[in-house]
């Protein structure tokens, strides 16, 4: 059978060629349910499709968008104007997939995995589909440490995010980034390289220690002030209020920053609470074995939400694209009747204006560290220690090198390389 797409929820035709269906309107059961609408999601369909011949897939995403390669919305699409700037160009085309019915502006509100069903919610409807196998793929949503339903505070995290930010983003307008991490900082970077006068309020010290050596924090701070963002570190964030003609970041001393809109970067957290309630293993994600099942028969789990063991850094929460990717693509494997190992470290990568970087592991900015520069300072390759063994790498301005430092700590895990050795693993650059 050819891809379905179908609009659970009040967005008819968002998408050429879908149509507008209730819940009621879903078949009775399906081979296969994937509840979430992400890269892992997108990968997991794929790999059932060509594993069990097209059989009958369900995907189920709460995003009126479909499947949409997320890095874009912080990263490739703010280098883009015009039609170029719209996700639409960043769908992953699940709903094309032979077999897949993608249904969007839907939720999954219920899981029994003895009975091997799933309550479907849309449209004020709700239908129990029955399942052979399932995934759960729901990812993680901003932390949101106080509620505000103002246009101008926004969390980015799906489609519709985006678009209000690209909206409200236009040049000259003051923007206030609230948080300094990784999606901050990508954040300011993109907003200020698009013309909005950019302030961050972080309260750390200094811009991204939580992550980088001062050799390499030093160098970011310069950058960002360089680029025209305003810097504001040791901010302790009390509250965000919504004036009429503004918005303002106010510190715990009552300090405020005004903008005319705000980004609110403080992190995510995985969507367990389906596990949860249907009495999965949690902690602090659910845990999956070595094939990416759950506690419960014939219910997987995949991308932001999982709790596996890394093969270089034990077990481990991982919210990276490229973990979403390989490990949807595995669990999509298993469920088609594969029996596939996940021995997969994943890593990550940012640019942050002329700078950027791949990485692996934990980069953490409190711990040992190793770093080797070449030799006019431009990039660098930083091993972050911890009890003399390695637990992540940055390789800083420095390409193609993911490879070779995976080898090299599985190598000083083995004891087959010395921890100093290190030093000489990578070259920069």
């Amino acid at each position: 059978s050819q891809g379905r797409l179908m609009f659970l929820g009040t967005r008819p035709g968002a998408v050429a060629g879908g149509r507008f269906v209730m819940a009621q309107q879903l078949s009775d059961s399906y081979e296969h349910v994937i509840v979430g609408g992400g890269v892992a999601a997108d990968k997991a369909a794929r790999a059932i499709s060509a594993e069990s011949g097209g059989g009958a897939i369900l995907v189920v995403s709460a995003d009126p968008d479909g499947p949409v390669y997320r890095p874009d919305l912080s990263k490739d699409l703010w280098q883009n104007s015009g039609a170029d700037a719209d996700p639409a160009g960043s769908l992953l085309g699940t709903g094309e997939v032979d077999g897949v019915e993608l249904a969007l502006d839907a939720t999954a509100t219920a899981l029994d995995p003895e009975a091997h069903t799933v309550t479907i919610a849309a449209g004020g409807e709700e239908k129990a589909v029955s399942y052979g196998k399932l995934l759960l793929a729901t990812g993680a949503s901003p932390n949101k440490p106080a509620e505000l339903d103002d246009p101008r505070v926004v969390y980015l995290r799906s489609t519709s995010d985006y678009r209000r930010l690209r909206g409200l983003a236009h040049d000259g307008v003051r923007a206030v980034v609230a948080g300094g991490g990784y999606i901050g900082s990508e954040i300011a970077a993109a907003l200020v390289g698009n013309g909005a006068r950019t302030t961050m309020v972080y309260r750390e010290a200094k811009l991204l220690s939580q992550m980088f050596p001062s050799s390499i924090v030093e160098r970011v701070e310069d950058s960002f002030r360089s680029a025209g963002v305003e810097l504001r570190p040791a901010f302790e964030i009390g509250e965000i209020v919504a004036e009429n003609d503004h918005v303002s970041v106010v510190g715990a001393s009552g300090e405020a920053v005004d903008g005319d809109l705000v980004v609110v970067g403080f992190g995510v957290h995985p969507n367990i609470d389906l596990a949860e309630a249907a009495g999965l293993t949690v902690d602090g994600g659910v845990v999956v074995d070595s094939e990416l099942r759950t506690s419960a028969p014939d219910v997987y789990a995949a991308g932001d939400l999982v709790v596996f063991d890394d093969p270089l850094f034990g077990r481990r929460r991982v919210e990276h694209v490229d973990h979403a990717e390989h490990s949807g693509e595995t669990a999509g494997k298993n469920m088609a009747g594969a029996s596939e190992s996940y021995d997969y470290t994943p890593m990550f990568w940012s640019d942050l204006f002329d700078d950027g970087y791949e990485a692996l592991g934990s980069l953490d900015g409190h711990a040992e560290t190793i770093e080797t520069w070449n030799d006019d300072g431009s990039a660098a390759v930083v091993w972050y220690l911890r009890d003399a063994s390695p637990i992540g790498a940055l390789l800083w301005n420095t390409w193609d090198s993911v490879g070779k430092a995976k080898q090299a700590i599985a190598d000083v895990k083995a004891g087959k390389l010395a921890v100093d050795d290190l030093r000489t693993a990578i070259e920069p650059g």
